[in-house]
């Protein structure tokens, strides 16, 4: 069970509603805030079947400012050290698997962003498969103003959405991009002055469909796209002799044909 005063995590319905609730710090990742990300993640995960998709958000003004540096400074934490720690097979490291462990699910995870989104915040928000965006909106890679490399993710995420020379751009100035920019580029989805509604809405439409072709769909996006064409096109019937003639597709056949 994740820290309350971080994250809290919902299941209703198929959708796993996870919301950072420090909002009187734009919930900024102090170390309590890595920590109930990562266990969001397992709890999440452990739900198994009960959760079809997941959507991220934040509480207050901004979805997330990026690292707490003065909570690091005073002594919370060891970034440093434990952040690194990397568990047995694991591709990602700790700090890393706050966001790439979104990316990890099975299921789909949507975003719903408004104000700040810097730093660990931005790749967080690129972590999941859709970004609605409110127009207050801004986004940043901006560990460059701090001497640092984007180093929670990013190198997996942000490319396959916006053209490499944008990316190496943002990296390399950390300027702010603001929402309407963000979504030309590819950061975001889409815009909606409604975003946190529209996200869920979305979750509830995804829920509804047959949650093992969804997955498939997931598999397809994370493993065969930007993959070799043989490769690709093999898993693609991996995926679908798997699905033809199982209950959850003959399932949505019929769903389908009765008009549902």
């Amino acid at each position: 069970m994740s820290d309350p005063e971080r994250v809290q995590v919902a299941i209703e319905a198929g959708v796993a509603d996870v919301r950072l609730t420090r909002a009187d710090k734009h919930n900024g990742l102090d170390w309590r805030m890595f920590v109930a990300l990562n266990e969001a993640v397992d709890e999440v995960r452990a739900a198994g079947d009960d959760v079809r998709v997941a959507v991220l958000s934040g509480e207050g003004p901004s979805f997330c400012a990026g690292l707490d540096f003065k909570s690091f400074m005073s002594g919370e934490g060891d970034l440093a050290g434990d952040g690194f720690a990397r568990e047995d097979g694991g591709d990602a490291n700790y700090a890393q698997r706050v966001t790439y462990g979104w990316r990890e699910l099975e299921v789909p995870v949507i975003a719903a962003l408004r104000g700040a989104c810097y730093g660990g915040g931005v790749q967080l928000a690129l972590a999941a498969d859709v970004r609605i965006a409110d127009p207050s909106t801004r986004m940043s890679v901006m560990e460059v103003r701090y001497g640092l490399v984007p180093d929670m993710g990013l190198s997996q995420t942000i490319v396959p959405l916006v053209r490499p020379d944008i990316a190496r751009e943002l990296a390399y100035t950390g300027r702010v991009v603001e929402a309407e920019e963000a979504r030309e580029i590819g950061l975001v989805t889409r815009l909606s002055k409604d975003a946190d509604g529209d996200a869920r809405a979305l979750a509830a439409e995804i829920a509804d469909r047959s949650p093992d072709a969804v997955r498939g769909i997931k598999r397809l996006a994370a493993e065969a796209w930007g993959r070799p064409p043989a490769e690709a096109l093999r898993l693609e019937e991996e995926l679908q002799r798997g699905l033809i003639g199982s209950a959850s597709q003959i399932e949505a056949v019929q769903r389908t044909m009765s008009g549902g």
